[in-house]
């Protein structure tokens, strides 16, 4: 037995801190504990002495100076590391939080601090009803992410007025995944299969998702516009150094909000991170579908993303569509039933996915890969010379391109022949100019090698850049998505192709609409605001046909197409150089940019990449690339505090070690 004396040498007196909603309730309790005594036991003496009615099952302690959460509740203080010094935190889990979507729009919803980032996001998007969570993660803004630089007015109010949509009532899903309510086999799809809208109340009560039609209704479709004045105000990334300070905020996906100093009410940022989209289905990805799009057209406006002039009109005829089609009636107003058995619809849905829906030439398609062969142009800039291109005979099989000085050498040896399993395929397009063009970079040994092909018209630069993109992934021309890829790339030549010729907009018409709103404050300087009104009419001619929906994947697709698409750059320190340079991150390769002049210095690409090794205590991460049998070490600039450890390479490389993303 032990005497009293001994028990007292053996407890401690803890003081924890009750975080009550009610701030009248909140107060310090102090406990007399053991080292024996498991976190469970603490929590239940805790309740116990409070003595206060209602529901503790979402509270948990909160460390604060090892700034952790003490979740395993089997664990004891001893094996906690817990003594009478800790100050500790009796405080709920799920905690509101702000953040502001892709569309420019807040929600407010209960959000799990104490759970990782990866599955606080998962719960997010389950609970806003977008499907593929892994495609997006949350970022902390810095201060001026939203104030535009060189703006001397203390009186500038924020451009973008606060319309919060308030989902606390919501429920948060915590714990393993499960399906949600999107595929529930004995309901009725809660979106339009035709144009992807909001479904009619009667289809959403076989829904169990959280979020009402109303809501559903503000996710799914694009915001108004903003006037030029609004848009001339917000933050633009005027430089590289401007992108890596916003990319710096990325959130840490292997830990929770509160480890990263989140605090409650927070403001955050949702954004789609990684660039690799799954399979979108207008079917069940409306407010997917609308987010991406919307977040793809803010990086148009603001020009987080360059692109060409005629490029700019394109973008601006899709948004001037999108924004009629959103807020017509008639686009509101068609949400009718379908009356097509659901087994049934899914079974044609599941036969349009795989395009087993034409059997023709299917055996042909398996046993036989197609070979493309015609005159083409090509050219290798060096430097100090022109442009000339000189004509070869190519012929395009398996993913390689081989290339003779004329037809009738073809069956013997080529005059070169490229691979191009993990090249670079950009557009080098003008239709205005009539100019097909296609650049490849090609990795070699010791860099990249470029080359130039010129096609001579449209049909054959369809053909032949669907092959290379392909090619690029490691498919051939065997594949089901080449003839798609094909009227893709088609599709989107004539859109681009509108002639002065063609049948003029009503004078009401371009009275109606502002064009500024379509494009970003520098093109709109450029132009007379009836000149560009023209210019945008006339381009819209070419889209006018399409759907809603339509409209929104083509948008999505021109925005992937653009040469700088997928690239995210951050501050960084190479080992042993004393300035700080600029690491740009894409699925595919890195690139080393010079902070001062922003010219890229190197590109690793990361099939090149032998491996690679975090460092989390001093922040440092090393790569080897295994042609040139070297390393290279840099580390995060610490100016930027919120760049979590090792996210660099951990998060922006969902291609390499397979499933690495999914782990976290």
């Amino acid at each position: 037995m032990l005497s009293s004396s001994d028990f007292a040498s053996a407890s401690w007196e803890l003081v924890v801190r009750v975080d009550h909603p009610n701030e009248e309730k909140q107060k310090d309790v102090m406990l007399r504990v053991s080292g024996d005594l498991h976190v469970g036991g603490l929590m239940l003496k805790l309740v116990e002495q409070i003595n206060i009615s209602q529901d503790w099952s979402d509270f948990a302690l909160w460390w604060e100076q090892k700034h952790c959460w003490l979740l395993k509740t089997h664990w004891t203080l001893d094996k906690c590391g817990v003594q009478a010094d800790a100050k500790l935190l009796f405080t709920p889990q799920h905690k509101m939080l702000h953040l502001r979507l892709p569309n420019m729009k807040t929600v407010r919803l209960r959000v799990s601090f104490s759970a990782v980032v990866f599955r606080a996001v998962s719960d997010i998007c389950r609970t806003l009803n977008i499907r593929r969570a892994e495609e997006l993660s949350l970022l902390k803004p810095s201060g001026d992410c939203f104030k535009k630089k060189k703006k001397k007015d203390k009186n500038n109010k924020e451009p973008i007025i606060e319309d919060i949509l308030n989902l606390e009532s919501s429920p948060t899903i915590s714990g393993p995944p499960v399906a949600p309510g999107l595929y529930s086999k004995t309901m009725t799809p809660t979106y339009d299969p035709v144009n992807g809208t909001p479904a009619s109340s009667t289809m959403t009560w076989f829904s169990d998702s959280p979020l009402t039609e109303q809501n559903c209704s503000a996710l799914a479709f694009s915001q108004p516009t903003q006037s030029p004045e609004v848009l001339a105000e917000m933050y633009q990334p005027r430089s590289l150094i401007d992108k890596t300070k916003f990319n710096a905020g990325w959130l840490d996906s292997s830990r929770s909000l509160m480890e990263q100093g989140i605090q409650e009410d927070e403001p955050l940022l949702l954004r789609f991170k990684y660039y690799t989209f799954f399979d979108m289905n207008p079917k069940y990805d409306a407010v997917r579908i609308n987010q991406l799009y919307e977040q793809a057209r803010w990086a148009i406006l603001l020009e987080e993303i360059d692109c060409t002039e005629e490029e700019m009109l394109i973008f601006a005829a899709l948004q001037y569509h999108i924004s009629k089609l959103s807020l017509s009636a008639e686009t509101q107003d068609s949400t009718k039933e379908s009356e097509i058995d659901e087994i049934d619809a899914a079974l044609s849905n599941l036969e349009v996915t795989l395009e087993g829906g034409k059997t023709d030439n299917t055996l042909e398609d398996i046993t036989d890969i197609p070979k493309l062969s015609d005159n083409l142009k090509l050219f290798r800039p060096k430097k100090l010379t022109l442009k000339a291109f000189k004509q070869y005979w190519f012929v395009f099989k398996d993913t390689s391109i081989a290339y003779f000085k004329n037809k009738e050498l073809e069956q013997g040896e080529p005059v070169e022949k490229l691979n191009l399993r993990g090249c670079e395929v950009m557009p080098d397009v003008n239709v205005a100019g009539r100019k097909f063009g296609i650049k490849l970079l090609i990795p070699v040994a010791d860099g990249m090698n470029e080359v130039y092909l010129k096609c001579d018209h449209e049909n054959q630069y369809a053909r032949w850049m669907a092959a290379c993109v392909l090619a690029s992934k490691g498919k051939t021309m065997a594949d089901s998505s080449y003839q798609p890829e094909v009227l893709n790339i088609l599709s989107f030549l004539r859109m681009k192709n509108w002639n002065s010729a063609s049948q003029a907009a009503s004078s009401h018409e371009s009275m109606d609409m502002n064009p500024e709103c379509f494009v970003s404050p520098r093109c709109a300087k450029k132009h007379k605001s009836k000149q560009l009104a023209a210019r945008i009419l006339e381009a819209h001619q070419n889209v006018a046909q399409m759907t809603l929906v339509e409209a929104k994947l083509r948008f999505i697709q021109a925005w992937q197409s653009l040469p700088e698409f997928g690239l995210t750059y951050y501050l960084v320190r190479f080992k042993g150089i004393k300035k700080d340079d600029i690491l740009g991150v894409s699925y595919n390769r890195l690139i080393r940019i010079d902070a001062a002049t922003g010219i890229p210095i190197t590109t690793w690409r990361f099939t090149n990449m032998k491996q690679w090794n975090v460092n989390w205590e001093i922040r440092q991460k090393t790569i080897s690339i295994e042609s040139w049998q070297e390393s290279h070490a840099f580390f995060n600039n610490p100016d930027f505090p919120c760049q979590p450890p090792g996210d660099l390479f951990v998060e922006q490389r969902p291609d390499i070690g397979g499933s690495l993303r999914h782990q976290l």
